[in-house]
Formats: C-alpha cells, sequence, structure tokens
C-alpha cells in the first residue's frame, strides 16, 4: 500500500517552496480540485477541473495573498483518502489590506500515485471581512 500521508506531506513542501511544477506533476490530467468559497465572492474559490484549473487556483492565490502561516497540523489517512487540519494567516496584497486567520480541512484523493481530488475547507466569512477592509 502505498504511504498517501507521505505524498500529502511532499505536495505541502513543495507548496512551501513556491514548486507548483511538482504540484501540478503529482497531479492527476483530470483533477477535480474545489474550495468552499464561493469564486463570485473569493477568487480562488469554486470547482475547477484539470491541472489548468489547479494552475489558475494558485495564481489567483499567490496574486492576493501573502502567507504569514500555513501550518498543515495533523493528518488522518484512510485508503485513498488523506484528510489533513491545519491553519493559515494571510495578508491580503490586492483587493483589500486586511489579515484573516483560519483554521482549516483539506481533503486529498490519491489514486495510483497521482493526486485525483483536493477539497478545501476554509472560514470563508474571515476571508471577506479581511477583503473589504
Amino acid at each position: 500500500m502505498e504511504n498517501h500521508t507521505a505524498f500529502v506531506q511532499s505536495l505541502y513542501a513543495s507548496f512551501g517552496r513556491g514548486d507548483l511544477g511538482a504540484i501540478l506533476d503529482a497531479c492527476d490530467p483530470a483533477i477535480a480540485w474545489s474550495s468552499n468559497a464561493d469564486a463570485g465572492r473569493i477568487p480562488w474559490g469554486g470547482a475547477r477541473h484539470g491541472k489548468d484549473g489547479v494552475t489558475a487556483f494558485f495564481v489567483a492565490l499567490g496574486g492576493y495573498l501573502d502567507f504569514e502561516a500555513f501550518e498543515p497540523r495533523q493528518f488522518f489517512p484512510s485508503g485513498d483518502t488523506v484528510i489533513v487540519l491545519g491553519h493559515t494567516r494571510a495578508r491580503f496584497k490586492t483587493g483589500g489590506h486586511g489579515v484573516f486567520a483560519s483554521d482549516w480541512a483539506e481533503v486529498f484523493t490519491v489514486r495510483g500515485g497521482k493526486l485525483v481530488s483536493f477539497q478545501e475547507h476554509y472560514d470563508t466569512a474571515a476571508i471577506e471581512r479581511a477583503m473589504n477592509i
């Protein structure tokens, strides 16, 4: 059985280095990527598909936020799924000047050595408040 937790941890390490290429290489071409935010209100929110969708997510995220903390704290593997609980603190670059902090849960599904699904869930109200300062 593959070590899906180590795989997910490697994705976080790639994010920390700003290595989008490594993240994209780990994704299945038909990946389903979603954020619980309304895309009309939070630029990186909503559902995206394929590697182009993943790229668009990270471009939006990087265009709006400077992360002060991004901390995956607990990993819960179960079969092909790894649920991660963590915390973020970020400052808006544009479109708002506030800072938000949020605990979050992210759900990764890994099959055949590739990430096939990603879902994130966080406090969208905190983000919207920071955007409107």
